[in-house]
């Protein structure tokens, strides 16, 4: 029995070194994947190997691709939409190292694509539920109001998600609200992701690479909100030759210069952009007009350095702002203000890392002269992040992704600042908060047909002194409050975040995915609008607040057909949400030391279904959209305590969205949406008090704006290229067909029968043409 133990000992550990021998017996290839022209860096290129069916890697958010293979001769394909396909043979017997410039295909109308993905089938084989990469190319054949680009209003055309209307800044992704989008730029968060109310996006596309949205399934890197991840990209600027773009339109221009700060080594990008509409102003004959401001500017700039072999860094920022005044009476102006310090290191072959200090700021400002009085009002919330990410490739069948994240929040809810004695200052406690948060994920290739995605994010968010805080009952009254000094801490949230992806090929055309993620957020806008607004109020979880958490279930089937040409997908999604918070009625959020006692918490649910048909290649290329869903709440206090219509509860949405290839010279098209109207609270009756008419209410969303309905149409034309200039001329008429959507309706008495109450609706626009001029240099 020994013996045979022994024996048994010596094939065991026979069997494991010779497995052990057989892996070892394994090599690397790696390197970075550019773009042959510009020198920038390709995000989602599809390396995979001919010899090795099913076995590849998509290069990273920095170009960057590893793969590991048994020692052995392969050809190597490198294919990416747009750009023309690369093949490399090579003898691995060793670690290689090779970077590939891949020149794209040109502008034949064959290859015209609505969206950049890193290849045809991508959206069948990959594990990723839920996500839309936009190409930022394609967005500027989409007409937007007043002809401006706009990476916002075109995510605002995919399934899922919906615009909050006109005048109003936000969109609603899955039933969430518009503070549940997570919007990062260069991976700074921006708090405010609109100009002028939300007609334009801060996003100048000039400025932009890469658009990804993740609607579920969320990767481990990103958290802190319920709804969505918006990452968008900066370009990292031409390390070949200076160029200099830009645009004239009838309400903004914009310039871009780039170039080399080091051929082949180093770049640079800088763009501006300008509104004049209060250049016209002052051709008024009103003095109150001539006086009166109206504008916005962005400001994006954005450097890189190729440090040695293994290291390169960035330093990118943003900076915009919203200017508008009323004759020197009433004056308001926000602004978010980014930058982003980057490093990339490659440890050998098979370990990328990136770690990043990232500043994001947001304001406003507030100033009121009148009646003698003259005072201003002022807001901010603040961060300081230092993000650390690796990812490692251990072999052809994993991909490994891991890190940290620390974030400080510095949050001033608002200060009256008065230079007036006849009002004092005021200045509300400022909070601060500390979250931080460690994640890992392991992308699995079991077989050629089934792939996972399992990854654990673990948050957790403190609230820090200085300051008093109030612990309040039910009824918003005060029942506790405790001094802390600076730094100590007055309340910790821990919460785990696990995530769940799995996709099974059915056959090469077609594929079935499920996931499942838990999303937690600390930071929750506090807004009396149907959306969010420049004043609107940033505050922390806190020992009344806690932690809103969402679990989303989402199983799509996918397919695609005539070679790829056609992309068919639907998906359906069921989500939990805790803590979710609404107010209660006549609620005061602006500048309230107790603004918490306001607040009233409860449950919500979001379930529905998305189906999306594309064509993606042709003379005419496109997509058709539609979304059915519901979202409710119950929160103690309201309507009884029964299930009742959240603010973003948008039963039916229709997306089309055409373009048409006519010539080399001409492209035209069209955008198509309509949406069921958002639930509102309007009088369910009135009645009389001393003479005046007053207006009472029974429930809470108990009713709806009418559906929104609008169709925008484009054309570009391409002047004659020459030797170093091109130049395009836009046309577009936003609203052809002259569609006066709600803005608001508010009610009074009819005048020629004050027994009658009248409906008022207010909309802000009708049919808008507009022209632009492009030009590159």
């Amino acid at each position: 029995m020994r013996k045979l133990k022994n024996t048994f000992f010596i094939l065991a550990l026979f069997s494991f070194t010779k497995g052990f021998a057989q892996s070892s017996q394994k090599f690397t290839i790696s390197g970075t994947i550019k773009d042959s022209a510009s020198g920038e860096q390709l995000i989602g290129v599809i390396v995979e190997v001919k010899e090795l069916p099913g076995t590849g890697e998509a290069t990273n958010k920095y170009g960057f691709y590893s793969l590991t293979l048994p020692e052995g001769a392969y050809t190597l394909i490198y294919d990416y939409l747009g750009y023309k396909t690369d093949s490399l043979k090579i003898s691995l017997h060793q670690n290689i190292k090779h970077n590939i410039n891949l020149p794209e295909a040109g502008s034949t109308l064959q290859e015209v694509s609505i969206q950049g993905e890193a290849k045809a089938d991508a959206n069948v084989t990959s594990a990723q539920t839920g996500m839309v990469t936009l190409n930022v190319k394609d967005i500027a054949k989409i007409p937007v109001f007043f002809g401006e680009k706009d990476v916002l209003k075109t995510v605002e055309l995919v399934p899922g998600v919906v615009s909050a209307g006109d005048g109003n800044s936000g969109f609603y992704v899955r039933g969430g609200a518009a503070d549940q989008n997570l919007i990062l730029l260069d991976e700074a968060t921006v708090y405010n992701a609109y100009h002028l109310l939300g007609f334009f996006s801060v996003f100048n596309s000039d400025a932009l690479k890469d658009v990804t949205l993740y609607k579920s399934g969320m990767p481990v890197e990103y958290g802190g909100r319920l709804a969505s991840v918006e990452d968008i990209r900066m370009n990292d600027g031409n390390d070949q030759i200076y160029h200099v773009s830009g645009g004239i339109g009838l309400i903004s221009s914009r310039l871009n210069f780039e170039g080399p700060i080091k051929k082949g080594k180093g770049s640079f990008l800088i763009t501006g952009r300008r509104t004049y509409a209060d250049l016209f102003l002052k051709l008024s004959s009103n003095s109150a007009l001539r006086n009166s401001s109206l504008y916005f500017y962005d400001f994006n700039a954005k450097a890189n350095y190729t440090l040695g072999e293994n290291d390169r860094i960035y330093l990118s920022g943003y900076f915009g702002k919203d200017v508008l005044g009323a004759d020197n009476v009433f004056g308001i102006n926000w602004g978010n203000a980014t930058g982003t310090f980057r490093w990339n290191h490659i440890f050998g072959a098979k370990l990328f890392s990136n770690t990043s200090l990232i500043f994001s700021n947001y304001d406003y400002n507030i100033d009121l002269t009148a009646a003698g009085i003259n005072l201003g009002i002022q807001s901010t919330i603040r961060d300081w992040n230092l993000k650390e990410e690796f990812q490692f490739y251990p072999n052809s069948k994993n991909k490994v992704i891991f890190g940290f994240s620390s974030i400080y929040h510095t949050i001033i809810p608002g200060n009256i600042v008065s230079l007036d004695s006849n009002v004092n200052s005021t200045n509300i406690q400022t909070r601060y908060a500390w979250e931080n948060s460690v994640f890992a994920s392991d992308e699995l290739k079991v077989s050629d047909r089934i792939k996972f995605v399992v990854g654990l994010r673990v948050t957790s968010f403190s609230m820090l002194g200085p300051g008093t805080f109030y612990t309040y009952n039910s009824a918003g009254n005060i029942i506790d409050s405790s001094k802390y000094s600076s730094g100590q801490f007055v309340k910790t949230y821990i919460n785990p975040e696990p995530r769940f992806n799995a996709t099974y090929l059915l056959n090469e055309f077609s594929s079935v995915k499920a996931s499942y993620d838990r999303n937690v957020q600390n930071m929750h806008l506090l807004s009396n609008s149907t959306s969010s607004n420049p004043t609107s109020l940033w505050t922390p979880s806190s020992n009344n607040i806690q932690p809103e958490i969402s679990d989303q279930f989402s199983v799509g089937y996918y397919r695609n057909f005539l070679n790829n040409k056609y992309e068919f997908s639907v998906e359906t999604y069921y989500k939990l949400m805790q803590n979710q918070i609404d107010y209660k009625n006549g609620a005061q959020l602006v500048l309230n030391e107790n603004v918490e006692s306001e607040l009233l918490y409860g449950h919500g649910r979001s379930y529905g279904a998305e189906f999306f048909l594309k064509r993606k290649y042709g003379k005419l290329t496109g997509w058709i959209g539609y979304t059915l869903s519901k979202t409710e709440l119950q929160i103690p206090g309201i309507n009884n305590d029964a299930w009742y219509p959240a603010t973003q509860d948008i039963t039916n949405a229709i997306d089309v969205v055409v373009i048409y290839e006519l010539s080399e010279k001409w492209s035209f098209s069209a955008t198509f949406i309509y949406n069921t109207g958002y639930p509102v609270t309007f009088p369910s009756g009135k009645y009389t008090v001393d003479g005046n008419v007053l207006y009472y209410y029974t429930s809470r969303n108990g009713y709806r704006m009418p559906d929104y309905d609008r169709m925008d149409v484009g054309a570009t034309y391409k002047c004659k290229k020459h030797k170093h200039y091109q130049a395009d001329w836009c046309f577009s008429i936003f609203n052809v067909y002259d569609r006066w959507n709600a803005y608001t309706i508010t009610f009074q008495q009819n005048p020629n029968n004050p027994q009658e109450t009248q409906a008022v609706l207010t909309a802000l626009f009708g049919i808008i043409p507009s022209i632009s001029y492009d030009f590159k240099f």
